[in-house]
């Protein structure tokens, strides 16, 4: 059991680039010291003084060499792929992800994602830089489109998954979903399937929209032969990891006009390299892994941080959201 300093005594790291954590957490009116880093520098000189570290990107786990005093990290992020656990675990150190924390953002984030593609939203944006009144288009398959009889495939049917079921729902679409427990609950689905069936659902989509964790099993899951498997009219939605897709493979299918087009707010390599055949495609949605973001995010991840740290003063084994 890890057992904290006092409430008198802790001090807590925040180390995020952008994020206003410690704002909000002043606005808690907390007796709690604290400290913010911005920059990976920063928080290599200062890390010493932490008991408690709320973080993401830039963790390393070259870091536990100089915390000598850490003995919690709220993520920030609801991944934790970036954390070796069992070197956390010999050091003692606790983790807790931010899992749910955005799952209502990112699944309105997703569903605006295959709004945008089903209504030609970029280039519709393009032709209005560009100050062209677009004409009718004789070709229905040129069209905008409809979502209603259409067929989302949810791959990951989580917290995000069941609400952007739900949301999917409510534009008219059958919803099909795969989640490593199908006897959890279909969650707003109309069909679950065990992850082993991904392969002879995608064929039945209009829409794949990813929004599982990224683990071993789910690394490279859409591959060449995957991609193979759906419709030429389908479109790819990306709200997980980027590395969950084999990205030469999406390339290379959405170059030789396989699949419709992807929604990407991630990539395998962040940010996205300059020189990525992605950002020049018309069929290509690019946001910059944003779909967590909204101006609520600061104050969920405070309420989880709060909550574990009550947890772990009253001696509770389990933390919310509990990873190490």
């Amino acid at each position: 059991m890890t057992l904290l300093p006092a409430r008198d005594a802790l001090e807590i790291c925040f180390a995020h680039a952008a994020y206003r954590l410690q704002d909000r957490f002043h606005a808690r009116a907390s007796s709690i010291r604290s400290f913010e880093v911005r920059s990976r520098d920063a928080l290599e000189s200062r890390i010493g003084s932490a008991d408690v570290l709320v973080i993401s990107g830039l963790w390393h786990d070259d870091l536990l060499e100089k915390a000598s005093k850490l003995r919690f990290i709220q993520s920030i992020s609801a991944g934790v792929d970036q954390y070796g656990r069992e070197g956390l675990a010999r050091a003692s150190v606790r983790l807790a992800s931010a899992h749910g924390a955005n799952a209502r953002a990112v699944a309105e984030h997703a569903m605006a994602l295959v709004l945008a593609l089903a209504r030609r939203l970029p280039e519709a944006r393009d032709n209005q830089a560009r100050r062209i009144w677009r004409g009718m288009i004789g070709d229905p398959t040129g069209r905008e489109d409809e979502l209603g009889g259409k067929t989302m495939l949810i791959v990951g049917l989580g917290r995000i998954g069941g609400y952007l079921a739900r949301l999917a729902k409510a534009f008219g679409m059958t919803v099909l979903a795969t989640r490593r427990d199908p006897a959890a609950g279909a969650g707003g689905a109309d069909q679950v399937s065990a992850p082993d069936r991904l392969g002879e659902l995608l064929g039945s989509a209009d829409f794949v929209v990813l929004t599982c964790p990224l683990t071993p099993e789910t690394a490279g899951l859409i591959d060449a032969t995957a991609l193979a498997r759906l419709r030429p009219s389908a479109f790819l939605v990306n709200v997980a990891r980027g590395r969950c897709v084999d990205e030469p493979a999406l390339i290379a299918a959405l170059q030789q006009g396989r699949i419709a087009g992807a929604a990407l707010d991630c990539s395998s390599e962040e940010p996205l390299r300059a020189v990525s055949p992605l950002w020049g495609m018309a069929n290509v949605l690019i946001t910059p892994h944003t779909a967590g973001e909204t101006r609520a995010y600061e104050d969920n991840v405070i309420d989880l941080l709060m909550e574990n740290l009550g947890r772990l003063w009253r001696g509770e084994e389990r933390l919310r959201n509990e990873i190490v």
